[in-house]
């Protein structure tokens, strides 16, 4: 079995210190091997040096990328580069996107294999920009939008698939939460769930509706509500309250995904009256959680080894971006739809 080479930039909650970081996955998995790390605060180097043993650190990312040669570059920066909290942006002409920058140039070093946090630009042009270095060079991919790797995800996506509530028509999302921290998340996970169909339109609201998208640019990551149409006539919403809840509604049965993915429970819908069942307890229990990002990197190599799409690849993870930034370019045009590919591919969100 091959070792694959990794490199994290940014060493903080995501590169190294949380539990499932991507050094933890990598140091659980035996096919990943972290060998060097880049982070402009010394003291982090210092922390990830003595945490997991590896004393070769950089300041510059790209001179950890030209001396090591990875096979997987981790970018697990802030999305701008700024440190926490840095939950606004320094200046009104600040445009900094630290995720899509050290994305294509990854990718256009050659590196055959990447993980970028989410999201994974700021801005819909740069995530055009993504978009072609690694079509250009055919790097295989995969985001931090992890619920595409939990076990009990897969298997909801399975039983749509198999027509377990027969044809889906719509999917709620329920918590509230900001557009490019988690909204990302929710808008990926529905799509997700429902096989990546191709998204046509997206509509939304920033809250407070009173945010004015000024000069072009959010100087900090809203709350907000989405509506999407996807081009095979499902919808999806999103309600601001509840606890991080999915359901997907099909002419035939529900599906619901409680607490953020620790439970599930189904109901069917009674064929004599068509009115839905009792919903059934969790249906299937005895799923054994694994690390989500020990799946997304493993999966990752799967798809480099085979030279097969990985599952949360750049041609479904662009569009999931864009749709996103797409709810503040329908609010300042007063909440109406917006058509993909949106025209105003420089409108630009700072978020962490």
């Amino acid at each position: 079995m091959k070792t694959y080479r990794v490199a994290i930039v940014g060493l903080g909650r995501m590169g190294s210190t949380l539990d499932q970081s991507i050094a933890a996955a990598s140091h659980v998995s035996e096919r990943l091997q972290v060998v060097a790390g880049a982070e402009t605060i010394p003291e982090r180097r210092t922390a990830f040096q003595e945490k997991w043993g590896i004393e070769t650190v950089y300041e510059d990312y790209q001179e950890m990328i030209e001396k090591e040669q990875p096979d997987i570059v981790a970018v697990c920066t802030t999305a701008t580069g700024l440190p926490k909290p840095g939950n606004r942006a320094p200046s009104t002409t600040f445009r900094d996107d630290a995720h899509a920058d050290m994305a294509v140039y990854a990718a256009n070093t050659g590196v055959p294999m990447l993980f970028v946090e989410k999201a994974i630009s700021c801005s819909v042009q740069k995530a055009d920009e993504v978009l072609e270095a690694c079509r250009e060079h055919g790097t295989a991919f995969n985001t931090g939008v992890l619920r595409r790797f939990n076990g009990r995800y897969k298997r909801i996506r399975e039983m749509i698939a198999r027509g377990d509530i027969g044809e889906p028509q719509a999917a709620v999302v329920y918590g509230a939460a900001s557009l490019m921290h988690v909204h990302i998340h929710w808008m990926d996970t529905v799509s997700y769930l429902l096989g990546d169909p191709d998204i046509a339109a997206v509509r939304g609201d920033l809250l407070p509706r009173s945010i004015e998208v000024k000069d072009n640019r959010l100087e900090e990551d809203p709350q907000g509500l989405f509506q999407i149409a996807f081009a095979n006539g499902i919808e999806a919403w999103s309600v601001p309250n509840g606890g991080r809840e999915y359901e997907i509604v099909g002419t035939e049965g529900t599906i619901r995904s409680m607490w953020d993915g620790a439970a599930v429970t189904f109901r069917k819908v009674d064929g004599t009256n068509g009115w839905p069942l009792q919903w059934e307890g969790e249906i299937f229990p005895e799923e054994t959680p694994v690390s989500t990002v020990v799946s997304c990197l493993e999966d990752l190599v799967d798809a480099h080894e085979l030279s097969r799409p990985s599952l949360g690849n750049i041609e479904v993870t662009h569009p999931i971006t864009e749709a996103c930034i797409t709810v503040a370019e329908s609010h300042r045009q007063g909440g109406r739809w917006i058509e993909l590919p949106m025209q105003n591919r420089d409108l630009y969100v700072f978020h962490v």
